[in-house]
């Protein structure tokens, strides 16, 4: 686990829970060519996201992948969205719906157990000892869990994703978020808008931070590749003309 803590400037908190691209030993048993890349982890958020360093803003990065466990999912593996395809807390399926493993490696139980004690649990209390931190030097603290995907996968979603999804628990952070002036990435140019069929919620840090009335709030912005990257292999670059209003660094540091 990494753990930036910036200056205490600003009572805000990044967090990248799907930012790191290393494998381990641990899913040695899955098949890297089923579907590599589309889903495997959040592409290019630490060069977007560079400019939190310049606010004041504490960095949360892990150092595994999503496929040894997605520390985005509930400890319990509860679904987030009923009814819907998961990938779950130690993912057993790409983004496509593919298998991730070869028949018969897929992790058990105890292997279960083993990484949520080992990844799942560290990077969670990391990320609690920093707000409360913040919250301790400012009075309150706020989290931005920062995520991008691809805009079309119909093994999950119906459709295409919105461009940019702000995902506020059912709207319950929202109100606390805008009355600090971080929701601004929400009122951009009229092609963006932070809803969908079925919004990215941001169940598990909303939930699982709160409640408000400790003085702790957060957000999650969900935004769609295709803003800033192509969505076709090998997914190595940003395009230089990103779209407009989908620049973190001007509408986090600017709000409107």
């Amino acid at each position: 686990m990494q753990v930036s803590a910036c200056s205490a400037a600003a009572p805000r908190c990044w967090s990248a829970s799907h930012i790191a691209a290393r494998d381990c030993a641990a899913a040695a048993g899955a098949d890297g060519a089923a579907g590599a890349g589309a889903g495997r982890h959040d592409w290019h958020l630490a060069q977007l996201y560079a400019f939190v360093r310049d606010l004041g803003a504490s960095l949360i990065v892990p150092r595994y992948s999503r496929y040894v466990i997605d520390l985005n999912r509930p400890p319990d593996d509860a679904p987030m969205y009923p009814d819907a395809n998961s990938t779950g807390l130690c993912p057993e399926r790409f983004f496509s719906g593919e298998p991730l493993y070869r028949p018969g490696l897929q992790p058990d139980a105890a292997e279960v157990a083993r990484r949520r004690e080992a990844n799942w649990q560290p990077y969670h209390d990391a990320l609690q000892r920093e707000l409360l931190r913040l919250k301790s030097a400012h009075g309150y603290a706020l989290l931005l869990d920062g995520h991008s995907i691809k805009s079309e996968l119909p093994w999950l979603f119906c459709g295409r994703l919105p461009d940019l999804n702000l995902g506020t628990a059912d709207g319950r952070e929202l109100r606390a978020f805008a009355a600090n002036g971080n929701v601004a990435v929400a009122a951009g140019p009229a092609r963006f808008h932070p809803r969908g069929r079925r919004p990215l919620q941001g169940r598990l840090h909303c939930s699982t931070l709160r409640p408000t009335d400790r003085g702790v709030h957060a957000a999650q912005l969900e935004m769609c590749w295709s803003c800033y990257m192509p969505e076709t292999p090998p997914y190595q670059s940003i395009r230089s003309d990103p779209a407009p209003g989908t620049d973190p660094a001007r509408t986090c540091s600017n709000p409107a």
